[in-house]
């Protein structure tokens, strides 16, 4: 009974041991590459892991948020993958660089027209975004995976604050402090203002080897007719002392 009782106990902490040691299941992600500031623009890319070792992830449908629509979202072109962009009306018209915007981005569908993400492998789906809200710190997208044996995963739940991780959560991306002075601004806009500047300092630089010229010659000119007057006088004093001689 006592080495049964023993045994019994080293198979349960052997279980244990076991589930703990088994890593949390990947899900849809997004993350940025580098920033995603408030008010301006960035690429993000959706993580697309297969979790699967019979099956191929061979469609990928995300969701855009609703209650902070994006006027623009343009997906990276991708070998191998058909890619569908889906815009809806707004209910309420939204402002971007003074224009009003009656439509946003609802959805992108990637469908693979090819092998898709294979077991074993992940892959990376590229989105340029914004403008980015001011008003939140991150967006969520919800998700949802096919397999190429039918089976769909849905990634639509969005975590709660303070609350357990949920069993297919939603990706979530996290939005940075918006950048000092360029609220609302785009990298366009940002290049003609360098541009605009690196022409004034250019033009100042030209300009100040002109004047400094300009000076040299009439100092030169100055110094010039100074040293002719002395030499006309010289020559009339020479003239006349040969003269009395």
């Amino acid at each position: 009974m006592k080495a049964s009782r023993i045994a019994a106990a080293g198979a349960l902490a052997g279980t244990a041991v076991l589930a703990l040691s088994v890593p949390a299941f990947a899900h849809v992600s997004v993350q940025p590459e580098g920033t995603a500031a408030k008010g301006g623009y960035a690429v993000v890319d959706f993580k697309v892991p297969n979790e699967r070792d019979n099956a191929s992830t061979t469609k990928l449908e995300v969701s855009f948020p609703t209650d902070h629509p994006l006027a623009s979202a343009m997906p990276e072109a991708m070998d191998g993958w058909k890619i569908e962009v889906t815009k809806s009306k707004l209910d309420k018209p939204i402002e971007l660089h003074g224009e009003k915007i009656s439509e946003a981005v609802s959805k992108i569908t990637w469908t693979a027209d090819g092998k898709g993400v294979e077991p074993g492998y992940f892959q990376k789906f590229p989105v340029s975004i914004g403008q980015l809200p001011e008003d939140t710190d991150e967006l969520a997208f919800k998700a949802i995976q096919t397999y190429s044996n039918k089976e769909v995963v849905r990634w639509i739940e969005v975590p709660q604050e303070g609350q357990e991780e949920p069993e297919n959560p939603a990706p979530v991306l996290a939005l940075s402090a918006a950048e000092e002075g360029h609220h609302g601004s785009s990298a366009a806009d940002k290049t003609s203002d360098s541009d605009d500047a690196e022409a004034a300092a250019a033009k100042t630089e030209a300009a100040e080897p002109a004047d400094s010229s300009d000076t040299t010659a009439r100092v030169l000119g100055v110094v010039g007719i100074v040293v002719g007057a002395l030499g006309v006088a010289y020559g009339v004093l020479a003239g006349r002392r040969r003269t009395d001689a």
